[in-house]
């Protein structure tokens, strides 16, 4: 099941539910169902004022519904409205992840820092330490590292050339597509390429890993989406945060990328306490050879 359809399947058992509950519990159902954008920008508090209960009447509501917590609740409320079809008309009053037109900067501040805590959270759950200790192993042992991504995914992969290359690898990434693919033909055995695309479906992407994959690289895919065109072709998968974008003219989440530069910064925390004494000595090189001299004043 998709995190989309968790998402609607939560408002319909909400619905379902709510003429069996009791009148408080069911004071909150109405607050969400009456208007879920709005809910979902609710603290408990401000949910449980809305329904004139009491915040644990609120935490008694997630209990029955056998939710993990409030921000469990929200996030099924935002995966529900980023899924449902919406009209053209609709449609005009989408701006950015659950941003609507009108929102004040309170209510947009509050949403896009949702969006920002629920990407690392549930990215955080979804990583798996066996992948990542294996995937150490693999970096330590290759001759060249080299990293494919697209868009803003490529803030992902620059993030994690800049460790790695500190770290003592050699590491590669262009953001031109077709110079992406090229390289990709120069890996053989030993090398590492790591693949980035939150969707999984980038097109130069996927090609970049398959060509990877056929010159003999182990390639690692950093995605949200396990069914995927990318995850199809990778020797192994790091799973991020799903997210759906608010509108398809406003393109992918943003916040996504929080979900990919936690995978990336667990991925090298993992690397570089597994090799500790040959990090630290890169490390230190790199600091007072390239570092150190641009900084001015004097000081470290």
């Amino acid at each position: 099941m998709t995190d989309q359809d968790m998402g609607a399947n939560l408002l319909h058992q909400i619905s379902r539910r709510a003429g069996s509950l009791s009148p408080a519990l069911r004071g909150v159902a109405d607050v969400i169902l009456s208007d879920p954008e709005e809910a979902q920008a609710l603290s408990i508090t401000e949910l449980a004022g809305r329904a004139g209960v009491a915040d644990s009447t609120v935490s008694r509501f997630l209990r029955e519904l056998q939710l993990d917590g409030y921000n469990q609740l929200r996030l099924g409320i935002a995966q529900a409205i980023y899924s449902r079809p919406v009209s053209t008309e609709q449609r005009t009053n989408w701006v950015y992840e659950g941003v609507l037109k009108g929102d004040t900067s309170e209510q947009i501040v509050e949403k896009v820092l949702h969006g920002s805590f629920e990407s690392l959270n549930r990215t955080a759950e979804r990583l798996d330490p066996e992948v990542m200790s294996a995937v150490v192993e693999r970096i330590h042992d290759a001759s060249a590292v080299y990293f494919a991504a697209m868009g803003s995914s490529s803030t992902a992969a620059e993030s994690a050339m800049m460790r790695f290359v500190r770290a003592g690898k050699r590491c590669h990434f262009f953001r031109d597509q077709s110079v992406q693919s090229m390289g990709s033909a120069t890996l053989r055995e030993g090398d590492v390429m790591i693949a980035i695309s939150d969707s999984g479906d980038s097109t130069s992407v996927v090609a970049s890993a398959q060509i990877a994959k056929f010159h003999g690289a182990y390639v690692l895919g950093v995605t949200s989406n396990v069914d995927s065109a990318l995850a199809s072709v990778v020797d192994d998968v790091l799973l991020t945060a799903g997210t759906v974008a608010s509108s398809d003219v406003y393109g992918e989440s943003v916040t996504a990328k929080w979900g990919q530069l936690l995978a990336i910064d667990v991925l090298y925390a993992t690397y570089a306490t597994r090799f500790f004494e040959e990090t630290a000595d890169y490390l230190q090189e790199s600091y007072l050879s390239a570092i150190k001299p641009t900084r001015g004043g004097g000081r470290d």
